[in-house]
């Protein structure tokens, strides 16, 4: 199968603070994976810069405006306890958005049958209203929205299998029974929510939460506890919130994952992808914090989505 890879220089040119876990060398250590020859089959594209306006589908205007507004020209400003903007980050946070609607786009036009989205800034602790957990827009929200809106899809179902929930997704989508939000993750952690009682106002929200220490076979288990809601509700293509820091390497969290296991979840996906969507998924980098367990963890998830 073809699968696209989108990517653009201008996810190294977010600059954060010195010791700062979401850092320019996430996307060099995706990057380097991504240069074996074993991948040599990707098709390889440019995330477009979006117009900041297209946030608007996920994110009310003011906020839009506000963050276009706080863009600084040098230095850094912080716009949440640890969530920053250099003078790159505006152009690397709009081709990440651009990258994920790119992505839908080839995949529902049949130009590929699958797509890996490799930008920064994360996106899926960004909520309606709030920038948070390092995230500015929630591209990932974004992209479900403009699936439905451009291409007239009735149902999309994003599947997080980050760490940490997202929060953001889960607040955009509370109330939208058009799009599934579906999340496995470690609890209790940062942002605190995501408990299982928490399913949105149209029973579309599927939290599966996890225990500090559990490994890959607990993940499995609960991984199919979102597998059979997402069969369940047939959708016409399957987002992925793609973060890798439940990996046992990873500095910020405590699960005990190994690379193999998102090897697993993807084909997971693609096979719920093949059955309701037409092979359709798209799936967009969030979290991951020690670059060895990024690194092995890409790999495994890439491999599975070219069908290695």
């Amino acid at each position: 199968m073809t699968t696209l890879y989108v990517s653009h220089p201008s996810a190294l040119d977010h600059i954060v603070p010195e010791g700062h876990p979401e850092r320019p060398s996430r996307i060099r250590a995706v990057e380097r994976v991504l240069e074996n020859e074993r991948f040599s089959g990707l098709v390889r594209a440019q995330a477009p810069k979006a117009e900041a306006a297209v946030a608007t589908l996920a994110h009310p205007e003011a906020y839009v405006e506000a963050i276009v507004a706080a863009a600084p020209k040098e230095g850094m400003v912080a716009i949440d306890g640890d969530t920053v903007m250099s003078p790159g980050t505006l152009e690397a946070v709009l081709r990440a958005v651009g990258g994920a609607m790119h992505a839908v786009d080839a995949v529902v036009a049949g130009e590929c049958a699958n797509a890996f989205v490799a930008m920064r800034p994360p996106g899926h602790h960004a909520e309606r209203n709030r920038a948070m957990g390092f995230c500015v827009f929630n591209q990932a929200a974004i992209a479900a929205r403009h699936a439905r809106k451009a291409h007239g899809l009735s149902r999309v179902a994003l599947v997080d299998w980050d760490v940490h929930h997202g929060n953001g997704s889960q607040d955009i989508f509370w109330d939208d029974g058009a799009v599934m939000y579906a999340s496995t993750h470690q609890m209790p952690l940062f942002p605190g929510t995501g408990a299982a009682s928490e399913r949105g106002a149209q029973d579309t929200i599927v939290n599966v939460p996890l225990r500090p220490n559990d490994d890959g076979a607990v993940f499995r288990e609960a991984f199919e506890t979102i597998v059979a809601r997402v069969d369940a509700f047939r959708p016409d293509l399957i987002l992925v919130s793609a973060g890798f820091d439940a990996h046992r390497l990873d500095p910020l969290a405590n699960l005990r994952l190994d690379e193999a296991d998102f090897g697993w979840a993807t084909r997971k996906l693609l096979d719920l992808a093949d059955r309701h969507a037409g092979g359709r998924l798209v799936s967009i980098l969030e979290g991951g914090y020690s670059l060895e367990g990024l690194g092995k963890s890409v790999h495994e998830h890439v491999d599975a989505l070219m069908g290695h």
